[in-house]
């Protein structure tokens, strides 16, 4: 299933090799290139942007990125509270091992 299927030697394309030209060509003589097709036309309809529907994606885009923004100075705002609530958490234990240490 996973392993590769390769053509038989004999349908594998002949390299080609880019001989330089030693002479100019003939402009009369020369071959026409084949002209690509065009495009199709699409369907869809286009969305034609006004100055109203302007304002509200830059107010929507505006309105996103300032929840965005709090979302993410809120978790780092809750990330340092907890690391501060860690520390002072550590102190008293430390100053209450060392208390047990002595013997009081």
């Amino acid at each position: 299933m996973f392993t590769p299927k390769y053509p038989p030697k004999d349908a594998a394309p002949a390299p080609t090799v880019n001989q330089p030209q030693t002479t100019t060509p003939d402009l009369a003589q020369a071959v026409p290139v084949p002209v690509a097709p065009a495009a199709p036309v699409s369907n869809r309809p286009t969305i034609q942007l006004t100055p109203g529907s302007t304002l509200a994606l830059v107010a929507g885009g505006g309105a996103a990125v300032l929840v965005v923004g709090t979302v993410l100075v809120s978790m780092l705002l809750a990330v340092a509270i907890t690391g501060v609530s860690v520390a002072v958490v550590a102190i008293v234990l430390r100053l209450l091992v060392k208390d047990l240490q002595k013997g009081r």
